[in-house]
This record gives C-alpha cells, structure tokens and sequence, in this order.
C-alpha cells in the first residue's frame, strides 16, 4: 500500500487568511489613538520579512515591541483566528484531518495561538512546529525563546531536516522561508499558495503554483472537495467582452483567455478543442459542426439578449449549458426609443416641433423593454396605452387595449417591442399601418424582420406626415429587406441607427456581471436557472454530501438505472432532482459518502449519457 506524503503548511496567509500578528495587533490596540499607524507598520514589516527583505528576527523582534500584548489576548487572537481558516483548506477539512499523521504545520508564528486552531480543525497539536512566547510575571509578552530555530532566518528547513521524513515531501506556504525548505533540498516540490496573497519576490523563484489546496490534492491524486481544480478550468472570451467578465472569471480562479475579435471556424475549433466556458457576443456563430470539436466545454455565455446565432440543439446535445443576458440592455433599449420619440417630435426628421407632453405612446407588446418605456414616457407627461396577447398588469396609470386596432387609432407614437420569434415576421404590415393616424410615428428596435419594410416605404410614401425610427442590424436582415430598408433610409422622416439601442456601458457592465455569476453558479452547484436550452432547475446546497450531475438524452428508464448503480453500491441519497426538456434529462443527485472510481464509469457507461460530472 503506498504510504501518504508529507505535507509541510505554513500557517500565516496560507492555513489562515491573515497574518496572526496583524490581527492581534487589532485586538490589544483595539481602543488606541494610534492602531492604525501602528497597525499598518506591523503590516509593512510583516511583508518585508515575508518577502525575505528583512531578517526574520529583527521582524519579529521589530513586531513584538510594537504589540506589547499579553496572554489573554492571545487566547482571543486563537478564537478570532479559528473563523478565518483559509477557504480551501476548510472545505477540505475532511480530505486533510485523514492524513493527520503526515501533515506538519511548520510556522515562523508562536504555538500558543497555532494549535488550538489546528486541533479544532482536526489536526495533531504534536505536529506543530512554531516559536514560543516568553512572559513576565503578569503574562505580558516580551519576547520569544532564541534558542528555537524558527526565531531566525532558515529555521523551517532546519525543522525539516531533524524530523527525517521518510517519503514524497510537499510544502505549502506563501513566504521565503517556506520556499527555502525547498531550495535546501527537503522536499519534493513547494507549492506557492496564492489564495490569500501573492508575494512578487517569492513569486519569482517558485515554479510550482497553486491557488487552492483543491488543486495540490487534484495533482497528487488524493481525495479532495472539488472534483476539479477552478484554477484548471479555461475561459475564452471573444468579441471584445467587457474587462470586468474576465475580472469576474478570475475571482474564480479560472484561467482567462481574451480575444477582442470574432474568431474564422478553423480558429476557434482549434481552440474549442481545450476550453470549458465559452463567451462571445451576438455575431460569432456557433454550428453543429463547430461543437464537434468540444472535448471539454462545458458552458456558453452570450453577452447579449440575442442568441440566434447559437445552434441550441447542437450544445444541448453536446451537454453544453447556454446562457444569455435578456434584461441587460432593457433600460438601455427603453431611454434610446424615448430618445429617438422626442427626436421625431421635435422635428429632426423633418416637421415642425410639438412637445410630447399630452401626447399618446401606444406600446405593442408589454415585456420588460415596453413597461419600462411606458413608465418613463409617463413620467414626461404622456399617456400610455398597451397592447399585449399575454396577460399583463400596468404600471403605474398605463392602460390595457384589449384589440391592437383599437390602440393604433388613437395613439400619436407606436412602439413595437415583440419577442424574437419566428411568427412574428413582418407581422406589422399593411393593415397594421391602415390602422394608424395619419400624422403618427411608428419606433422599432429589433433584432428581427418585425416590421414588413415594403409596407412601412409605402406608408411613408402615402402619408407625408407620417415618420418613424428604426434601430436595426442590417447583417440580420434578408437581401429583400435590405433593399427597402436603403429606399427608408434616404426619406427625410425617418431616424435610422444600426443595432445601437442596447450599446450602453451600463448594459454592457450588467452583462459582464450576470453572465460570469450564472455560469459559476452552474459550475459550483449545478443550478441551470436562466438556461436557454437546459431544464430550468435550482437544487439547494446539502451538507457534508457529494454532488453528481448526469446529463443525458430524455428516453424512459434512464433514472431507474441511475438509481440502481447507486443501490448496487450501497450508496444513500440524501436530495435528488430531476427535470426534463423534449430532448434533454437533468439528474443532480446528492449523496452522503465516498463512492468508487467504478461507479463514475458506470454512470458514464449508461447509453443515453450526454455528460456525467461531480462537482463536489
């Protein structure tokens, strides 16, 4: 039987998230006039020891006289300090405490406040090497035991080297003297933890990198939390996507790739070949043919409200999760028509300017963009009137047309604001235009052929005091449609844009938020609600429980088997969740103890499977 490693853990900044001195120094300085200049120097000289700019003596030495603590606060600073243990060292609490025997916290900080927190975590008080305090009569601090070799430069791989481990030897810890037990040749590899803080000078010399304990277990094939290391998880983002979605990808320890530009099919199925979460705006297309290429994606982000450009079928069937950004741009969309609305009425197309005030909006199609244009008209003295073959409540005093005829005939602008969908092309014709006011102003956004352009050219022809705004992308129009649209375009009563009503910063920063925070949310916990092709489905998180997601083809039977290999391995089912499309099964299943490499092949095994994953 092989024998586990030893691991040898720093404890500041890498088994805790502070550095224990700063956090005292809060504590005794907690009602003084000067803790924040005297905190903030404990700091600077924490940093220069830490980096190796300062002997570790003197900075301990320096520290200490600063403090002027006593007992008591250090047992306050180990119960604070028991609430700050490191993010993936405490979701692998579990992983750790087994392999007690061979874990060592090796530390330049004092037992006294070390091993009551590493007890409580689970770890032996005996495997604790650290400096000691030296007191007075009435327990106040003034200084340490010289004689202990961790009071000094190079002392952690003199501690090293006495215990005469016999076996793979990995250190964990984010400093100089914790690199050094590696460069004196005491272990096997030293790993540079970077959960907490980042060191440039120690950064320089190390060549072995980890942001989470999840991803030392994962390279040394021991048991762990996450199926699957974050900082292994790749990003590619294209078509220049906000900065801040990479922001947001990277908090998750993600590895990030940018392209600012849409990529050829060659190009990007070469890179499909390794990537796990795709982003791209509207106009990069994703084919059947493309996702044959996927080995590993997992997730597709577009970071805009339209997605026709993505073969839904394709990803569904390839177990890729597609999300969009539907509400983004619904204020952005909302102030540009209203802009475009006063536009038209003060006469930038062409006739003498009225004030819209008193004015009738009628709004065809109540969605998130139409009530949103309703309350802000509303607000410059309009009346509202809406149309809609759903059932819609009105805000604020806006009113309900039960017949769109009956709207058309009394309003003095219309705003069309209709889904994207195929039955809604070139719905708004002839009759549709018969039915307005002469003098009325017809305002369109869209994405798609809504508005027949024929009919609105020979409205306009027809009607010399009529005139309207388009915002429309012309690369998503017909050759027909674009030959009418050229004829629109050149009459002095028409506002013409290019697909520009939802380009906003702020549009643009809400989708560089929502879109990172709904594919983590899936990746963390399976969660697929706002997908576009997946079940919508949310699973509240399980203590102590294992999480596995199985994603296959929709066919009878397929939980039934699911179920069976779980009982034929003695495996309890705490929480269970199943939810379907047409084509597409959803499983997430949480149980309560380890399972075997086997059973993982045997659900990969079962024939509809699209994609089977653990996630904790």
């Amino acid at each position: 039987m092989q024998k586990n490693p030893y691991f040898i853990i720093d404890f500041d900044s890498t088994f805790t998230r502070v550095e224990a001195l700063d956090v005292l120094a809060e504590i005794v300085l907690a009602h003084s006039s000067k803790k924040d200049a005297v905190v903030q120097a404990i700091h600077e000289i924490t940093n220069r020891g830490m980096n190796g700019e300062l002997d570790f003596r003197e900075s301990l030495t320096l520290r200490l006289d600063l403090l002027k603590a006593n007992k008591d606060d250090i047992h306050h600073l180990a119960e604070r300090l028991k609430a700050q243990i490191s993010p993936s060292f405490e979701r692998n609490q579990k992983h750790l405490s087994a392999l007690k025997d061979t874990v060592y916290v090796v530390s330049n900080g004092f037992k006294e406040f070390i091993v009551p927190v590493i007890e409580a975590y689970g770890l032996l008080p005996d495997n604790v090497y650290a400096n000691t305090f030296v007191y007075d009569e009435e327990g106040n601090i003034i200084g340490f035991d010289t004689e202990n070799p961790l009071s000094r430069n190079g002392g952690k791989s003199l501690v090293i080297k006495d215990l005469h481990l016999n076996g793979d030897v990995y250190v964990i810890g984010d400093g100089a003297n914790d690199l050094e037990i590696w460069k004196a040749g005491y272990a096997n590899k030293f790993y540079l933890f970077t959960e907490n803080v980042e060191r440039e000078k120690v950064k320089k010399e190390a060549d072995h990198f980890a942001s989470t304990v999840d991803e030392i277990l994962y390279e040394l094939n021991l048991a762990r939390s996450l199926s699957y290391p974050k900082t292994r998880i790749k990003v590619l983002l294209l078509e220049g996507v906000n900065k801040e979605a990479a922001l947001a990808f990277e908090k998750e320890a993600y590895q990030v790739e940018i392209i600012d530009r849409p990529l050829d099919d060659q190009e990007l199925a070469g890179k499909l070949k390794t990537v796990n979460i795709l982003g791209l705006t509207s106009s990069q297309k994703i084919t059947k043919d493309l996702l044959k290429n996927t080995k590993r994606l997992i997730s597709l982000g577009v970071f805009s409200s339209d997605a026709s450009k993505i073969d839904m079928d394709a990803c569904s069937s390839h177990g890729v999760a597609v999300f969009n950004a539907p509400f983004s741009h619904v204020r952005s969309v909302g102030e540009f028509t209203l802009g475009n609305m006063l536009a038209l009425s003060r006469g930038a197309a062409g006739k003498l300017g009225h004030e819209i005030r008193g004015k009738k909006l009628g709004i065809v199609g109540y969605g998130k963009i139409g009530s949103q244009l309703g309350v802000l008209a509303e607000n410059l003295g309009m009346e509202v009137l809406f149309f809609d073959i759903a059932d819609k409540s009105p805000l604020g005093n806006s009113k309900k047309c039960s017949q769109l005829d009956s709207l058309l005939m009394q309003v003095d602008f219309v705003s069309i604001h209709v889904s994207e969908l195929p039955e809604n092309k070139h719905f708004f014709g002839e009759s549709f235009f018969n039915a307005l006011k002469p003098s009325a102003a017809v305002l369109y956004c869209g994405n798609i052929e809504a508005v027949k352009l024929e009919a609105l050219y020979h409205h306009l022809m027809e009607n010399p005091a009529f005139s309207c705004a388009l915002d429309l992308n012309p690369d998503k129009l017909s050759p027909d449609a674009l030959t009418w649209l050229d004829k629109i375009k050149a009459m002095d009563r028409v506002l013409f844009s290019e697909g520009i009503s939802a380009n906003t910063l702020e549009a643009e920063m809400d989708r560089a938020r929502f879109i990172p925070e709904k594919i983590t949310e899936y990746l963390n916990s399976g969660n697929t609600m706002g997908s576009l092709n997946f079940p919508n489905l949310f699973v509240p998180a399980v203590k102590n429980a294992h999480r596995l997601l199985h994603i296959h083809k929709n066919v009878p039977n397929v939980l039934a088997r699911i179920n069976q290999i779980f009982a034929s391995h003695h495996i309890n089912i705490l929480a269970q969740s199943l939810k379907t499309t047409n084509s597409l099964g959803y499983v997430v299943t949480d149980v309560d103890t380890e399972y075997p490499d086997n059973l993982l092949a045997e659900m990969k095994d079962i024939e509809e499977t699209i994609w089977f994953r653990v996630l904790y």
